[in-house]
């Protein structure tokens, strides 16, 4: 949640800053602001997106070297010009931008109250900047003395940034529980939430550690310390990411392209980790833990939002292939309910960012009591990646839409060669039949190719079922998940109430639902409950229901049944949800389309959710 970025450096930082919040944007978009030292400290800030804020900066000077910027995702208020991000001091010296909940506020709010502070907004962002106000004028202390003083008060979870006007030569960030990377320049410096703004000027980054302190110079000099005042020398990394991939390349949307990107981005995921012909494959997070793997009485996997929903798939692929028992768990939840955790398990970790607040503390809960912790994420150097023992990155390469795709095609491929790699050591697969889905694993992204082939014929569906105020989505067995995923892309991004169910519930309530408005979407690939499904489709229709169904090539039987007829290369049944998932993609995106909604940022949603 939340967008930060900050110059220091020789260069103008308005037009710096700006862009690096567009890019940001996806994080947060209920407001945005500015505040930069030319002389004095000028904050500039507006309730809406990034363009609201630069039509509004046209009106002020927006010289300096020094600026910091923030584009917003609301937790404590509403979104408004007040509460939008940053907050100064009340003696107008200071100007942070925070991204985290502070959750403590309200204590150290009335104690500066009673200290004579006044606060004008709602959030306790400003409550922060008072705190650090507090100790600067009371001690005399230098800016990062006095953030380090004041972060020691605070409870909770922050990245910020903070300026001072009347020592314009630094730049003051930390962070606790939320992302904050350090962008090294000539001569020049820069923080942001993530690597998207800071990649067109330099490649080379250092990743915060959670309760670091880094102060920033003019000149390019940077040093970082722990809250306890320890001296840090951390590594710098280099970015291997391409501004091109930021960018939407022509399409209309972000996630049209991230859709379509699908068939490279599923090779990415499996490109060096299987070889088909000579019958291997090889995950290489795993090489360091394979016998803890291979022995595993138990695999839990903690995730939240479509990450679950492909660890659910992931519950089939485990316990099917690798006969390893499974669970999978919402990991807000997970973390609540004082959950056995034994240190023969293994706690899998799902997330796009790796920066999801729920899904971290899970892990640091499962880590003091010695589970292995393995970590799915697609961002190099995410916290993720870092707090646990071993992991695999996706190679979905930056996904901007706040719908995930991608990024859940890249998690399943890699899941499934998790699995087939522990069922081919375990001897629970047969040689013949891990060659049969290896190969077939090998051919998705050319069959990938041709379902996004059907994207014309999806829009039409599309505009027939487009002002629906319900639907359903019903799958069995490895579809069930994926009936999940494509009621929730349908929610998220056109903001039509639906709903996913195993096909074989629907007639334990939501049948009650089915009418002559209500759309239908069965996905009918499994070959081994197909009867069923075929059940299932026939008691919609004689209820007037409006059916899309999802079928192999070559289908009859459905196709004679259902008003909507999507056609999807047959593979094996364990490899189906990544390509039936793709015409679910497209089907919502197209509808949200047509109803004029905000594909790429819907409202209410951000990308990365690092506040619980």
């Amino acid at each position: 949640m939340c967008g930060i970025v900050a110059y220091i450096g020789p260069k103008q930082a308005y037009p710096i800053v700006l862009e690096g919040l567009k890019r940001l944007e996806y994080r947060g978009y209920d407001s945005a602001g500015i505040s930069l030292i030319n002389g004095g400290l000028k904050t500039i800030k507006k309730k809406g997106k990034v363009l609201e804020l630069e039509l509004a900066a046209k009106e002020v000077d927006i010289s300096g070297t020094v600026g910091l910027g923030h584009t917003r995702w609301a937790t404590h208020g509403e979104p408004n010009d007040m509460n939008a991000h940053p907050h100064n001091s009340g003696n107008g010296r200071l100007s942070l931008v925070h991204n985290g909940i502070i959750e403590n506020y309200a204590t150290l709010k009335k104690a500066l109250e009673e200290l004579g502070h006044e606060f004008i907004s709602d959030t306790d962002t400003e409550v922060l900047v008072h705190l650090i106000e507090e100790y600067q004028k009371r001690d005399d202390l230098p800016l990062e003395e006095a953030v380090r003083k004041a972060l020691e008060k605070a409870i909770g979870a922050y990245a910020i940034v903070v300026v001072d006007k009347d020592d314009p030569s630094k730049l003051v960030g930390a962070r606790k529980s939320s992302p904050l990377v350090l962008g090294i320049g000539d001569d020049e410096c820069f923080l942001a939430s993530d690597a998207s703004p800071i990649i067109k000027y330099t490649n080379k980054v250092i990743y915060l550690n959670d309760e670091e302190i880094v102060t920033l110079k003019r000149n390019g000099e940077y040093s970082i310390k722990t809250i306890d005042n320890k001296v840090q020398n951390p590594e710098i990394k280099e970015l291997d990411l391409k501004l091109e991939e930021l960018e939407k390349g022509g399409y209309e949307h972000f996630m049209l392209k991230e859709i379509y990107q699908q068939s490279q981005t599923i090779w990415e995921s499996m490109r060096g980790r299987i070889n088909a012909n000579d019958g291997w494959v090889v995950v290489g997070g795993m090489s360091e833990y394979i016998p803890r793997l291979v022995n595993a009485k138990r695999i839990v996997i903690a995730a939240c939002g479509t990450s679950w929903h492909a660890g659910l798939i992931a519950e089939y692929l485990f316990e099917e292939l690798a006969r390893i028992p499974t669970e999978v768990e919402y990991a807000s939840e997970f973390r609540y309910r004082n959950p056995i955790i034994y240190n023969d398990d293994v706690i899998v970790a799902l997330s796009q960012s790796g920066e999801t607040a729920d899904t971290l503390a899970a892990l640091e809960m499962a880590k003091k009591k010695g589970a292995l912790l393995y970590g799915i994420v697609n961002v190099v150097g995410s916290s993720i990646a870092r707090l646990t023992h071993c992991g695999s990155y996706t190679h979905a390469g930056p996904e901007i839409g706040v719908a995930s795709t991608k990024a859940f095609t890249s998690q399943l491929v890699v899941l499934t060669l998790m699995a087939l790699d522990l069922g081919h050591r375990r001897g629970t697969i047969s040689e013949g039949y891990f060659r049969q889905l290896l190969s077939a694993l090998e051919s998705i992204p050319k069959k990938v190719e041709k379902v996004l082939q059907l994207n014309d014929q999806i829009r039409f569906i599309a505009g027939e079922i487009k002002n629906a105020q319900n639907a359903l989505y019903l799958g069995r067995g490895y579809n069930f998940p994926v009936a999940l995923e494509g009621a929730l892309k349908l929610k998220e991004i056109s903001y039509i109430h639906a709903e996913g169910y195993p096909a074989a519930e629907m007639k334990h309530g939501p049948i009650a639902l089915i009418d002559m408005y209500m759309p239908v979407v069965v996905i009918a690939t499994n070959r081994s409950a197909y009867e069923k499904i075929v059940s299932n489709v026939q008691e919609v229709k004689a209820r007037k229901g409006i059916v899309i169904a999802v079928v192999t090539e070559g289908d009859t039987v459905i196709k004679e049944m259902a008003d909507f007829i999507i056609e999807i290369p047959e593979t094996e049944e364990p490899l189906t949800p990544l390509l039936s998932s793709i015409p679910l993609q497209l089907l919502a995106y197209h509808i949200a389309v047509m109803r004029g909604c905000d594909v790429d940022q819907p409202r209410n949603l951000a990308k990365s959710v690092t506040v619980e």
